[in-house]
């Protein structure tokens, strides 16, 4: 496996505490710069998902660069702040970037009666296939932000478990390569290990205001769709919820064909898919996030599975770990994340910049 290094987080003096690094971490990513090509897939189901492609500005990539995939959070988008310093920080390295837009989640409404999920791997694998359709020659990577997060350890698991059946009886399976799907190394930023726990703190104390805040937005892609899902939900259940435990329980459960919330948090808690991990991927997570319980992380299990490293720090809120001071505050996440995928997706030695000399489109973009 390929050396890397983590450089140590040194979080700024001037943010203590999990709750500042959180919200200012928010507001010091920076957006300009890159200019994005919108493309929309037509899923099986007769749904659609907009997928990002960002072009940044002084990187022109070539039509064989590696390609990762990068996964939002809960009730963001491809082009947060968090997702554009990640591209940027990639294409300083020489690999290009696309972001996937959750269903309900690029600005205008999906289709069906369906809201994405923490577990919805069925999305994330067919963007995945129709990547590898496009750009036969691009080596790929994943990277995911908490709930993204969560969808990027449960995908490489269930991929990884597929890799050991395959070694079983290989022609059940079909080759090894259709199952792995081509993914050569990932990245989990600020990822829940057990989510049934998450949901529990996020009932108490100060986290009760990130739970408002995300529920707002929930509620109204309910309204907005109320006539769609009033067939598979009870609405009026929904939109009285108060705790992500009763959304979970009376509207994202049923909608993505789980028994209830407990269900939902045992089927894709990402604890459980650690073990099958058979890909290089590194978890980056804060014991001060707010949204999680820092007794969640499972490190015996982390420790007995070659294929994860570790940046487990004291510091760095949730997608916050923000470096620095006024003036010249760095995003040590994303920085670290980008060094990662570019070793193990490139020949470059870790923090060198490629010298790129053409950018590839998505046809029709």
């Amino acid at each position: 496996m390929t050396d890397f290094q983590l450089n140590p987080y040194k979080p700024t003096k001037w943010l203590p505490g999990g709750h500042w690094q959180t919200v200012f971490g928010r507001l010091v990513r920076r957006k300009d710069g890159i200019i994005f090509h919108r493309r929309r897939l037509d899923t099986p189901d007769g749904d659609f998902i907009d997928i990002d492609f960002p072009e940044v500005a002084g990187h022109l990539l070539p039509d064989n660069a590696p390609l990762v995939l990068l996964l939002h959070g809960l009730e963001g988008n491809a082009r947060r702040g968090y997702a554009c310093e990640t591209y940027r920080r990639l294409a300083q390295l020489g690999v290009r970037s696309v972001g996937l837009n959750y269903r309900s989640c690029s600005g205008e409404m999906n289709r069906k009666a369906r809201f994405y999920h923490s577990g919805a791997t069925d999305d994330v694998a067919f963007v995945l296939e129709t990547l590898a359709n496009w750009f036969p020659n691009s080596k790929r990577g994943l990277i995911g932000f908490s709930l993204g997060a969560n969808l990027t350890l449960k995908f490489l698991g269930e991929l990884g478990g597929k890799a050991n059946d395959w070694v079983e009886t290989p022609a059940r399976f079909g080759s090894l390569a259709e199952q792995l799907s081509g993914v050569e190394a990932a990245v989990a930023v600020s990822p829940p290990f057990d989510m049934k726990s998450s949901s529990a703190l996020l009932e108490q104390g100060f986290s009760r205001f990130y739970t408002r805040y995300f529920l707002h937005s929930l509620h109204e892609k309910v309204r907005a769709k109320a006539d769609l899902l009033a067939p598979v939900v009870d609405l009026d259940k929904v939109l009285a919820a108060r705790t992500f435990r009763e959304f979970d329980h009376y509207g994202t459960a049923p909608l993505g064909g789980f028994d209830g919330a407990d269900d939902y948090y045992e089927k894709c808690s990402t604890a459980q898919f650690l073990p099958h991990i058979r890909v290089p991927t590194l978890l980056l997570r804060a014991l001060d996030d707010p949204l999680f319980a820092p007794d969640d992380v499972p490190y015996d299990i982390i420790a007995a599975n070659p294929c994860l490293t570790t940046g487990i720090t004291a510091q760095g809120g949730h997608l916050g770990f923000v470096e620095g001071q006024p003036g010249s505050f760095n995003c040590w996440a994303e920085q670290e994340a980008a060094r990662f995928l570019a070793v193990h997706l490139t020949k470059s030695p870790a923090g060198s910049t490629l010298e790129p000399d053409s950018l590839r489109k998505p046809a029709g973009g």
